[in-house]
């Protein structure tokens, strides 16, 4: 057992297994036991503990934690005061933003915050609800939701403020978007104290580099090939690369060997096409991290 240890929270639920994914692409492996809130992760010095996204930013404001990840939309909610290290745009269904948007019945009088005055709001973001309310200099009873908001209008509540990724729970309940509240995304977040002890904000440092490095390389695949001298100027025109692709000397006179990142949507069409401009022994290699 290392002598100094970070504490790191990882967020129960939804996010769970996007965050174990991330951290593994990121060269961590993360192993949740059942029934155990103190995950596994093959690294000595990092001590995991899982627990609500909703809380996170507390218990890391508190020193509970050291560090930890959760959504931004949690450390408004909760006032927190944290080093927000890193945004990590992922989420349980895609690598877009979650909104919090404020939604009524299809067939709701209530199509601008002004029409909130005296109404019944039901979402569980109760302070940035409030706060949204506060801005449009509106009064309304804003009531913590535990669950299943979206069928609570209109006969538990004339409005509601829920978080969405795609729209469709919403639509599915016949609810209509009146606006957006709060674009969200997670954080890696740290306690001001670990940020300012050298070995723990290094760590955390070194925990945030990689987890960016494996965000980067998603949707993008290496590509190798051999082409002739004659021949690479019509290559390169051909390559999308992230960066300058690398082209170095091979034995055989007269060839290059060249090596490029590009997005791996288009390494389909744009194979056949180096391959007919010279380009043979082609290789396309998975990433799993781009470090700038």
């Amino acid at each position: 057992m290392s002598e100094r240890i970070l504490t790191l929270g990882i967020p129960a639920g939804s996010l769970q297994e996007a965050t174990a994914q991330l951290f593994a692409k990121a060269g961590y492996q993360i192993r949740f036991r059942s029934r155990s809130y103190y995950p596994s992760i093959d690294d000595a010095e990092i001590e995991c503990i899982l627990i609500r996204a909703q809380e996170m930013a507390r218990y890391v404001q508190d020193g509970v934690m050291d560090a930890g990840l959760t959504g931004h939309d949690w450390i408004v909610e909760n006032g927190a005061q944290v080093v927000e290290v890193a945004e990590l745009v992922f989420s349980k269904v895609s690598r877009k933003p979650v909104r919090w948007v404020l939604a009524v019945p299809e067939d709701s009088p209530i199509r601008e915050p002004v029409d909130l005055e005296g109404k019944h709001i039901a979402t569980e973001g109760v302070n940035l609800t409030r706060d949204y309310l506060k801005r449009h200099g509106v009064e309304a009873h804003v009531e913590f939701s535990w669950g299943a908001t979206e069928v609570k209008p209109p006969r538990l509540a004339d409005a509601i403020v829920e978080v969405t990724e795609t729209g469709s729970s919403l639509r599915a309940n016949n609810l209509r978007v009146v606006d957006t509240i709060l674009v969200s995304t997670p954080r890696l977040i740290a306690n001001q104290a670990s940020w300012e002890d050298p070995w723990k904000r290094q760590k955390i440092e070194n925990i945030s580099l990689m987890l960016r490095g494996a965000m980067a390389a998603e949707g993008k695949a290496g590509l190798m090939m051999n082409v002739p001298k004659d021949s690479l100027e019509a290559v390169l025109q051909i390559l999308p690369a992230l960066q300058k692709p690398t082209i170095s000397s091979l034995s055989s006179e007269g060839w290059t060997a060249v090596n490029t990142i590009i997005d791996e949507a288009v390494v389909r069409d744009i194979v056949p096409r180096v391959r007919a401009a010279g380009a043979v022994g082609i290789v396309e290699y998975p990433l799993n991290k781009i470090i700038d």
